[in-house]
Formats: structure tokens, C-alpha cells, sequence
């Protein structure tokens, strides 16, 4: 049963999520919290210790609502090649998914944090490192079946795939134009037909 203190903190993560997420930490203010939510200062700070406690919790919840939508698109199949092709289909339509969320937050929290909050840099890191060891154990599911070549380097190709997909998101963004997320997945089809398949 949950109770009523934990329905509070939940309807403010995921009230004030969207905001950190397209304004960043420093500019959202507990005011901009407080008018969001409808609540005083004293039961947003009844339900975290600071602001910084409750950005970290706003970001696990933007992560992990977007994760299960990529969970629930790579579960259309069973074979890891399958998995990497559902991936980049996936991210065809990120921007405008991530765009009525104020952008994609592991993008926006990494930057916006990188000179500024060192806890929630961490937290981004820990994020990608996941994400990176995620993809790697596809890979490796891949070469051990006989999908993927014995020549991949699973680690290294999933670091290069990642790094080309959040390439992609930081220029769609920044460009607002959505050419280099499709044109960059069009680059990470083709590398997993041609250096990736067995």
C-alpha cells in the first residue's frame, strides 16, 4: 500500500521532472517547484532533504520511463542482431519523443551538470556506463549464437554505437532539425550489416 507521503513525492518527481529537465539545475528554482506543484516550500522539503536531492530523483524518473520505452521496443525480438536494428528504429523517432519531455535528459543533465553538480554528473555516468554495458551484452549474446562475428569487440562497438547516437541527439537539438538523428541511424544500420553481422 502506499502511502500518502509517498504519493506526494512521486506527484512532485514527476511534476517537477520535465522542468529540470528543459531549464537544468541551477535555474530551476524552488518558486518555479512550488507554482508547478501547488505546494509550499515546507512539503516539497517534508519530502526531500534539497533541491539536489529531489533533481537526482527527477532524472532517475525521466531515465527510467525512457529506458522501459526502449526495453519494451528491443522486446519485439529475441535475437541480439534484431535487438541492435531495434535500437537504432528506436531512435528514429527520440526527438520527437524526447522533445514534449524538454529534450533528452541524458544529454541536458550531462551538460548541464558537468561544471556545476558533481553528484548528478555521477548519476549521468552511472547512466551511460548501463547503458554502454547493456549494449555490450547484446553484442556478446550476438557472437555467441553466431549473429555476430567472432571479430567484434563488444565493448568497443557498443561504446562507438553510443557515441554515435548521443552525437546524433546533441546536434538534432542543438540544429533542431532531426537530419542527424535519421542520417546517423541510416550509418548505424549499415555498420551493423557490414562489421557487425556474422
Amino acid at each position: 500500500m502506499i502511502t500518502k507521503a509517498e504519493k506526494t513525492a512521486a506527484f512532485i518527481i514527476e511534476t517537477v521532472a520535465p522542468i529540470f529537465n528543459k531549464n537544468g539545475y541551477a535555474a530551476t528554482s524552488i518558486s518555479d517547484i512550488t507554482k508547478a506543484t501547488g505546494l509550499t516550500k515546507g512539503a516539497i522539503y517534508g519530502n526531500f532533504k534539497n533541491k539536489e536531492e529531489l533533481a537526482i530523483a527527477s532524472f532517475k524518473f525521466m531515465v527510467k520511463s525512457l529506458m522501459k520505452e526502449i526495453v519494451k521496443h528491443m522486446d519485439k525480438s529475441d535475437s541480439p542482431i534484431e535487438k541492435l536494428f531495434l535500437i537504432s528504429d528506436f531512435y528514429r523517432n527520440y526527438y520527437l519523443y524526447t522533445n514534449k519531455m524538454g529534450g533528452c535528459p541524458i544529454l541536458n543533465v550531462g551538460v548541464d551538470a558537468n561544471n556545476q553538480n558533481s553528484l548528478l554528473l555521477e548519476k549521468v555516468r552511472t547512466i551511460i556506463e548501463r547503458i554502454q554495458d547493456q549494449l555490450a551484452t547484446i553484442i556478446e549474446e550476438g557472437i555467441e549464437i553466431g549473429e555476430i562475428s567472432t571479430e567484434v569487440n563488444a565493448m568497443y562497438t557498443a561504446k562507438r554505437i553510443d557515441t554515435m547516437i548521443q552525437g546524433a541527439i546533441f546536434m538534432a537539438y542543438t540544429m533542431n532539425d532531426d537530419f542527424y538523428i535519421q542520417d546517423t541511424m541510416d550509418q548505424i544500420d549499415k555498420m551493423i550489416h557490414n562489421e557487425i553481422k556474422a
